[in-house]
């Protein structure tokens, strides 16, 4: 298995770039968060790969952090997720957002993606949930739980994501689910 690839940039064709590594040339696709940060051709690159054998190809795919790899790794041990439509998911959004969209199941944050529909939406909610959104949880403490029990409490009463969202940004920092409730519930009422 190929986990690494150093060596010199030699051709950006979006989103595959090609890196010369002692004059042995490998096509690698990236995501577009990779791909953006890229050195400019002719400079020393090092990527973080995963490599898939399928009967018609062999293909590696580029990250630029341990993150963005666990995250590709995490996607496509899902049913109808392939590699294509994962490098899709994070060339549309960030791990941190991912992870942040899977931690308050925010169906409509993953439909945006272009490929991704409600159902595979729901289906990556379902399987990465506990696996990808935890890790933002251990970022930014307990408050994430709470969030999320009270965003999910706002839209099991029927308001929108949207709604409940912005009521979420009006809450003072550290406030518990009960008292997170009643607050954002007098927001929403005003």
């Amino acid at each position: 298995m190929i986990g690494r690839l150093q060596g010199l940039l030699a051709a950006k064709n979006p989103p595959q770039v090609l890196i010369d590594c002692h004059g042995v040339g490998y096509e690698v696709d990236v995501p577009m968060s990779t791909f953006y940060n890229l050195p400019a051709l002719g400079e020393s690159v090092s990527l973080l790969t995963h490599f898939v054998v399928r009967e018609d190809a062999q293909i590696l795919y580029g990250f630029a952090t341990p993150g963005e790899r666990d995250a590709f790794r995490q996607l496509i041990k899902i049913s109808g997720v392939g590699p294509r439509t994962a490098l899709s998911v994070l060339s549309g959004m960030g791990v941190d957002d991912l992870a942040q969209a899977i931690t308050l199941q925010e169906v409509g944050r993953l439909k945006k993606v272009p490929g991704i529909g409600p159902k595979t939406a729901e289906r990556l909610l379902l399987e990465l949930k506990g696996k990808l959104g935890s890790d933002i949880g251990v970022r930014t403490g307990a408050t994430s739980d709470a969030q999320a029990d009270i965003l999910q409490a706002l839209v099991a009463l029927g308001y929108s994501d949207k709604e409940a969202a912005l009521a979420l940004k009006a809450l003072p920092a550290g406030v518990g689910v009960s008292e997170g409730i009643k607050l954002a519930l007098k927001a929403l009422a005003k």
